[in-house]
């Protein structure tokens, strides 16, 4: 059986919430399809400090605040790992693993990015075992150890700052010499007495015990030598991917595979969105993706009403 509903938003973080927020009120039949908990990244982030009106706060805290509110109006909140979303003209169906199968009138996809993997010897078989791609999740587990965090963004030195407050020693990795992160997080990461850096390295494999993670292989990038970082805890952070693979049979990605919209969110093809990181744009903040989906919601509510 299929179920029926004006809106069908793929994806509940911020902009997936927002988008509920503003369809359910203009009073369509709204349902957030969700394959993990509803709030995205906001649950993996120790500290929003930029979002408008609160200096600081809890990121699971202002993910529940956001899941309440999105459903307070009447939208409701399915499970499931979207696999397939066709056009057929009127309305749109999507496919889930389990079966279930949706239709709506309209689509906003809100599906984010997931985190890129190192691709290296060691790193797979060690997953939960000292590698982790969530500093939030798991930074308690290394109380008093060393551990090392790849990547020079925003995300790494701010993931790196938060597992300062319970490791011994924090080891950044960068391929340069230079971070690409915003010049406040570059100064507390360097006031941190905690924190070392090592530039110009790149890992080559991650070791272990064969009971949990022991080191890492780094190389130089200017000498090649090889150096061995003893550690226990090893947190990639080298970019995410879009979460779009559900829309290979659409012609409404780049080659990066994230979707292509214009300023009212919508792709080429009539009645299907996308909001928040899952776009192609410059900025992926909580307060962009928030803005991406209110504009999405308004711009379906008109279509779907006509007006």
């Amino acid at each position: 059986m299929e179920r029926q509903y004006d809106l069908i938003i793929i994806g509940a973080g911020p902009a997936g919430m927002s988008a509920s927020i503003y369809a359910s009120r203009a009073g369509l039949k709204t349902a957030m399809l969700e394959m993990g908990a509803p709030g995205g990244k906001l649950t993996k982030t120790a500290e929003i400090a930029n979002w408008p009106g609160i200096k600081g706060t809890d990121g699971a805290q202002l993910a529940s605040d956001m899941f309440e509110h999105s459903t307070a109006f009447g939208s409701e909140y399915l499970y499931g790992n979207v696999i397939q979303v066709s056009d057929e003209g009127t309305y749109k169906s999507i496919l889930c693993e389990d079966g279930a199968c949706y239709q709506a009138k309209a689509v906003i996809v809100a599906s984010g990015t997931q985190e890129r993997m190192l691709q290296i010897p060691g790193e797979e078989e060690n997953i939960g075992r000292g590698v982790s791609y969530c500093a939030v999740c798991d930074g308690a587990f290394f109380k008093n150890q060393e551990v090392v965090v790849i990547g020079g963004g925003n995300s790494a030195l701010e993931e790196a700052a938060y597992l300062s407050q319970f490791a011994a020693k924090v080891h950044i990795v960068i391929r340069r010499d230079v971070f690409r992160a915003d010049q406040i997080i570059q100064d507390s990461i360097q006031s941190n007495d905690k924190i070392h850096v090592i530039p110009k390295h790149i890992p080559l494999r991650i070791l272990d015990d064969g009971m949990r993670v022991s080191g890492i292989l780094l190389q130089n990038i200017d000498t090649k030598e090889e150096t061995t970082i003893a550690c226990h805890g090893i947190f990639p952070y080298i970019g995410q991917d879009p979460a779009t693979s559900f829309l290979r049979n659409l012609d409404v990605l780049n080659e990066q595979g994230y979707m292509i919209v214009n300023e009212n969110c919508e792709t080429k093809i009539k009645g299907i969105y996308g909001a928040g990181d899952v776009i192609h744009k410059q900025l992926r903040q909580v307060v962009t993706a928030t803005n991406d989906g209110a504009i999405a919601a308004q711009h379906a509510f008109h279509q779907i009403k006509g007006i």
